[in-house]
Formats: structure tokens, sequence, C-alpha cells
């Protein structure tokens, strides 16, 4: 089935045809016929198979066509995902998908000044990102009002539970009305994040993705075992030696990186670290500098990189 035959927004199409895809990937084509029916969805797949839009596209025709009947604005949809930088990333998407549409996407987060949310907020919001600290702020100062969410997203919803929001997941459910369509969004799935997950939804259709090949055609797997004190040789070598390729390196903690990065300073390698001790600001930059090829070498936790989509990158240690 190709997306020209979904019955969908034809502003949706448009983009999806500017964007020069033609076919639903397999998360997409199971889960956009029942998220377009209001059916509530737990849906297992790995980052990169297309999961963002398999939800934005069908959230959007159904906002759109709510406002085409004159429901009243406000934030109908409440998409939850773990890191400012996945907020960003998910806003993009929904602009891209929702640009021939009225539907407004927005993205809140904390590392920024919070009165600009504010304001756009009180502009008003189709589709609210929303990472669970910044959200549970403006809840609490009254600047958030979530009681005309119709749909909620759970992105990334394994990784938050690793993050301990689970908490922050169970008091948000106070403040949404009762009726609503929930879609649960995971990369795993294991017996703890099942019963979460049952505990969230109503009679959902599941959806599990299973590579046919864990590991893509183009991906090359290697193991090195190395001594700690040999570990930044071993990244100085791959670096020096491939100059212009992009290397994304993921160390455990926030000190493991700027250790890393400074040694990799004291070689002549430039490199940058990106970890939640950062600015917003700074952590925006180095993402687009490391997109484009302004920066070759990007040190980072998991928290920080987790989910993010960044083209052509030749080397992941």
């Amino acid at each position: 089935m190709k997306f020209d035959e979904y019955r969908i927004a034809e502003g949706i199409k448009t983009s999806i045809s500017k964007l020069g895809y033609k076919k639903p990937t397999d998360i997409q084509f199971k889960s956009i016929p029942p998220i377009l029916k209001g059916e509530d969805v737990l849906a297992i797949a790995q980052t990169g198979t297309g999961k963002t839009a398999a939800y934005a596209i069908p959230v959007l025709h159904t906002l759109q066509e709510r406002k085409i009947k004159g429901r009243p604005d406000g934030d109908k949809c409440l998409v939850m995902v773990p890191t400012h930088e996945l907020a960003l990333q998910t806003e993009a998407v929904f602009k891209t998908l929702g640009k021939h549409t009225r539907i407004t996407p927005f993205a809140i987060h904390g590392g920024v000044d919070q009165d600009p949310q504010i304001e756009q907020l009180n502009k008003g919001v189709d589709v609210l990102i929303a990472t669970p600290g910044r959200m549970f702020d403006l809840v609490s100062q009254g600047a958030l009002l979530l009681k005309r969410v119709e749909i909620l997203v759970l992105d990334e919803a394994d990784h938050m539970l690793d993050l301990g929001f689970i908490k922050d997941i169970r008091d948000l459910m106070q403040h949404l009305p009762r009726k609503r369509q929930t879609l649960f969004f995971s990369a795993t799935i294991d017996e703890k994040i099942k019963k979460i997950a049952y505990s969230l939804v109503t009679n959902p259709i599941r959806i599990q993705i299973s590579p046919k090949d864990p590991v893509a055609k183009n991906i090359e797997h290697a193991v090195a075992s190395i001594e700690m004190d040999d570990k930044r040789f071993f990244l100085e070598r791959i670096v020096k030696d491939n100059p212009d390729k992009k290397i994304l390196v993921f160390v455990r903690t926030r000190v493991r990186a700027e250790r890393v990065k400074k040694a990799m300073e004291r070689v002549g390698v430039v490199s940058n670290a990106i970890h939640s001790d950062k600015l917003q600001q700074e952590r925006e930059q180095m993402m687009q500098d490391f997109r484009t090829g302004t920066l070759k070498v990007l040190i980072a936790t998991d928290v920080s990189a987790r989910g993010i989509d960044i083209p052509d990158v030749e080397y992941v240690i």
C-alpha cells in the first residue's frame, strides 16, 4: 500500500510526497490504520524504523479533521519523550509532516527559559511535545492545563522508565481526561514495561516489529578488548586514521565524557562532549554541528543521544 492510497488529509500527503516517501515502513503500515480508528496502540519497534511518523501522520490527520469540524482549540495531543534532543527532533517531524495543515506543534523542555514557552502555550498549541520535568513544572504553576488532551503518546517509553520517570507518568494520568486515546511506543519490552503499558492503555492493538536482520546490512560489528589505560590511544588512532569521518563515542557518565574530550584535546583531536550538564543551547549547537559535519567527533552519554537521528555516522564506539 502506498501513502497516496491512505485516507489522510491531502496536506499531509503533500508533505510526505515532498519528503520522497512512497510506501510506509512496517511500523507505519501496522500503526497508522488503528490510530486513525481511534484505538489504543502498544507498539514495539526499534529506533530508526520510522515510528515517529507512525504516530505523527495519523495524529495530524485526526486533529486536522477535528479542527475543520470546529472543535475548540487547545492542547489536543500530548507527546511525552525522555530527552531534550528527542523533543526537538519530534517537534521537527510534526512541523515537516504538518506544514500544509492548520496544526501547531510545540516542544517544551528544561534547560531554557520557560517564559517564551508559556507565551507560546497561551497563543495555542495543538500537539505538545514535552519532557517530564518541564511539563510538570508548568502544570504545577497552572501554566499548562491538560484537561483537553484527547491523544496521549508515550515515545521511547522504555527509556523514560530507565530514567526513573515512572512516578511522573503515573502522576500525569491524574491531569488527563479518562476518555482519551493512548499510544505507547517502546524500543524494547519486558514484564515490567508490559505491566505499566497495560495499566495505561485500554484494549490496545499490540504491534511488534522484529527486524529480519538485527544488524543492518550496511553495518559491521566488531569487539575489541582494550585495557582502560589504552582506550584513549585506541580512540586517537581511529580518529586520526579517519579524519573526514563522523565518529560517535558513547560513555557511561558525564564525568567520563569530559575526561575523554580532554584526552582527545591533548593529542590534537577536536571533539565535543554532550550530556545533561551542558546548557540546552550548547547541546543543540553540538547536535547541529555533528549533523552537518562541522564537528567530526562527538562524545555522548546514552541519555543525551538515544533515539536521535544523525546521518552518515561512520563509527559508533
